[in-house]
């Protein structure tokens, strides 16, 4: 194996510079150290070092025992090469960091092609290749080259006892030289990677850095993943977060874990300490403070330590909070822990919650009361497929808008980050804004076996790092082992050296296996459109609904009767421009048929969404109901889609915004009727399931109406009362007379909940297209 670099797991939110520099809360990142600041202008100034290192050296005087972060972000010099030890001698190129290397101008030839044995595999079964194309390796490159070189240069504003270099996020596989000496190799392609630089730092003059990646999966040794994904056709490689360098003296404060306790108000903190170097004593301080208004909330004792030479040591206190605000998706209060060690000083952010399941009652609890999931997921890795992904990920206002104003628009409070991770600021975002992540590692192998080669302790380690990456955030809610994966070693061997590491014990999702902890989810993804691919009988049909119960299907972890998560379901993805994807030319065709108009599909896609999801919500089998999929890829071959008619405006398609944000408000309500006609002249009783997410009591009003398709004029109505207990449901019938017809008339029939009690909970309408027709006539 690879030697692993210096790898300690540093909390996600750092102080920059002074302790007596703070940041106006709106900045959202922490202060900026007058040290960096005055680096910056010496770029920006070209002024000579020692008039500018006189005044940093001043400033930094009373504060030596903060770490000093310098940031390596922007424009870097990148060129590629064959062998893995060939160092370019010229770099003609320029690549955004963070960002992928598709980004370079000029551009590469041919820079995301790779065929993924699971892509190929897939392509085989489905007849688009031969056989003999299928192959046991990694995949099969498509380019001429292995390797990508990023190159940057750098001065460090003040010498330190110790320099870390943290490369946030690359793929596929790290290695870094400093000054012409080679530092070290990381293969982790979704966690970051550290590096001790000290010895290689020039502290007087220019410092050269090379990061070299690999340019696809196949860079790496087949024991080590990189990634699986069937339906990946792109493998774009790249630095694709922070790159930082970090200036600290011991003891080093390696990671820092917060643990809330709400049932003592208090947190758990657990820090892991280095004392690089000779024998010390040293005080391990905490204080609490709010983030927004960096008010003090509580601190810890002093805690005197004695560190012996070259000593790593956990050190593991809990700190009272009084009066705690709980974090949740409709208060996302966040505090922040500062860490010191007179040496070494990091700033960590947190919130005060506790999510788990219960096997028994089978639903989630965020701070101990029942919360029901809704929302979608994100396939990030996939969306770096599509042409018009650029640099959009990177962009925060971007990225605000996608995970804050839209799902509070659609009444969205989770997702699910799906086979692959997203960049940290990500998390940052959803921890402020509130939403609950079910953070899943990139791993899909079905029940092929592709898993076979890989190190049982390389993935332990790489689970570990990915855990500790990110085991701070409160959106992060739920580890997600993988996606459709059946490998015993999660269960025999990964999960149980692991969960242990999160003090918070979240649970652990697990693929196609069987839960590994007693109060652990499955997953479950009933796809019933899937069937319209086939030409063989029965199909599903929607009518099909009216006489089930939404139960768990064997597309999940089975059998087991423990708490599901529906976090995929639909088979009716679109283009983004109307056309059917790969998995869904069949299904449309005998949806709509052949000469369907864009609009037919995507209002028939709108209203086939909703409807499911009201279905699966309204019978209450799951804790939590997550659409698939919100963002991905779009692009002529591509086997999903998401529902933007506008990407880089985030614009969603109308009618999905219409329909399925209806089907996602907190008052649920389901229309159990599906028939597609209905007869002129009867009487008909009609079931309305209705369910409340709120831990509050509903009334209201409840209304069916019968309304003409073309302008809407009412041909029949009823009306009753409703009331539904704090997370609650019931079932109302309401009858209707059909009117008598002239002609056969095309209508929406309407479950309209008004309610008045909350006042401010707005209605919600569910939707079935009926025909009224003399069927004898």
């Amino acid at each position: 194996m690879v030697p692993a670099p210096y790898k300690p797991e540093f909390s996600k939110l750092v102080c920059f510079g002074l302790s007596t520099v703070r940041a106006h809360p709106s900045s959202r990142t922490g202060a900026t150290s007058l040290p960096l600041a005055l680096s910056k202008l010496g770029h920006m100034l070209n002024a000579p070092r020692s008039s500018l290192w006189i005044l940093l050296v001043l400033a930094l005087t009373p504060a030596l025992a903060e770490r000093v972060v310098v940031p390596l972000d922007g424009q870097w010099q990148i060129a590629d090469s064959l062998a893995p030890d060939a160092i370019p001698t010229q770099f003609d190129r320029v690549v955004p960091v963070p960002g992928l290397a598709n980004l370079a101008q000029p551009a590469f030839e041919d820079i995301d092609r790779f065929d993924s044995r699971e892509l190929i595999w897939n392509l085989v079964r489905r007849g688009e290749l031969p056989k003999d194309a299928l192959t046991r390796a990694v995949g099969i490159p498509r380019q001429k080259r292995n390797y990508l070189w990023y190159r940057r240069t750098f001065t460090v504003p003040l010498r330190r006892e110790r320099a870390i270099l943290k490369i946030g996020k690359a793929q596929f596989g790290t290695a870094v030289w400093l000054n012409g000496r080679k530092i070290g190799e990381y293969l982790g392609c979704f966690t970051a990677s550290y590096f001790d630089v000290t010895s290689a730092v020039d502290w007087e003059s220019t410092n050269t850095l090379l990061v070299r990646v690999g340019a696809h999966p196949a860079a790496l040794p087949p024991w080590a993943p990189a990634g699986t994904d069937f339906e990946k056709r792109k493998w774009t490689p790249g630095v694709y977060d922070r790159v930082e360098l970090w200036l600290t003296d011991p003891p080093i404060i390696e990671w820092v874990q917060v643990a809330p306790r709400l049932n003592r108000s208090s947190v758990l903190v657990q820090v892991q300490l280095s004392n690089p170097g000779a024998a010390r004593t040293a005080t391990l301080t905490h204080r609490v403070l709010e983030w927004d208004s960096q008010q003090p909330v509580a601190q810890s004792p002093p805690l005197l330590l004695h560190l012996a030479a070259d000593e790593r040591r956990q050190v593991t206190v809990e700190i009272p909070i009084p009066r705690p605000r709980l974090w949740s998706p409709e208060s996302p209060f966040l505090y922040v822990l500062e860490t010191s060690t007179g040496g070494d000083t990091v700033r960590t952010r947190f919130g005060m919650r506790e999510f788990r399941f219960d096997t028994t009652t089978r639903r989630a609890y965020l701070n101990g009361r029942v919360y029901f999931l809704r929302g979608s997921n994100i396939t990030l890795h996939r969306f770096f497929e599509d042409p018009l992904c650029k640099n959009l990920p990177w962009r925060r206002d971007w990225v605000r808008k996608l995970l804050g104003d839209i799902p509070k628009q659609l009444h969205w409070n989770a997702f699910r980050f799906c086979i692959g991770p997203v960049p940290d600021f990500w998390l940052d975002i959803a921890d402020e804004v509130g939403l609950l992540i079910q953070n899943e590692f990139f791993m899909w192998t079905g029940r092929n076996g592709f898993h076979e080669e890989w190190s049982t302790e390389e993935l332990i380690q790489q689970y570990s790092d990915w855990v500790r990456d990110n085991w701070n955030h409160p959106s992060v809610v739920i580890w997600d082992a993988s996606n459709e994966t059946w490998a015993p070693v999660f269960n025999e061997h990964i999960i149980p050296r692991i969960r242990h590491l999160d003090l918070s014990n979240r649970p652990w999702e697990n693929g196609y296996n069987l839960p590994h902890g007693l109060d652990d989810p499955v997953e479950d993804h009933p796809y019933l459109f899937s069937s319209w691919q086939s030409e063989r009988e029965p199909r599903f049909h929607p009518v099909d609904l009216e006489r089930s119960t939404g139960g768990k299907t064997t597309n999940a972890g089975h059998p087991t009767g423990h708490a599901t998560i529906i976090n995929e379901y639909g088979w009716l993805w679109l283009n983004r421009d109307g056309t059917p994807t790969v998995l869904t030319t069949e299904v449309y065709r005998r949806l709509v048929g052949e000469r369907a108009t864009p609009a037919l599909r995507f209002s028939t896609q709108a209203y086939y969404l909703a409807g499911l999801t009201e279905y699966w919500r309204a019978h209450r089998n799951a804790a939590g109901v997550l659409h698939f999929v919100y963002l991905t890829s779009s692009y002529p071959g591509a086997f999903t889609s998401d529902h933007f008619v506008n990407v880089e405006s985030l614009e969603l398609q109308p009618d999905f915004l219409d329909y399925v944000g209806q089907a996602f408000r907190p008052l649920g309500v389901y229309l159990n009727f599906w028939q597609p006609q209905v007869q002129p002249a009867a009487w008909r009783r009609f079931s309305v399931m209705m369910v409340n997410d709120l831990d509050e009591r509903v009334e209201g009003s409840l209304v069916l109406e019968l309304q003409t398709k073309s302008d809407g004029r009412v041909l029949a109505r009823a009306q009753r009362p409703f009331q539904l207990a704090p997370l609650g449901q019931h079932t109302y019938e309401l009858v209707l007379e059909i009117p008598t017809i002239e002609q056969e008339t095309q209508c929406i029939l309407a479950a309209r909940a008004l309610p008045h009690q909350p006042p401010h909970l707005g209605p919600t309408t569910s939707r079935r297209w009926v025909t009224i027709t003399d069927t004898a006539r």
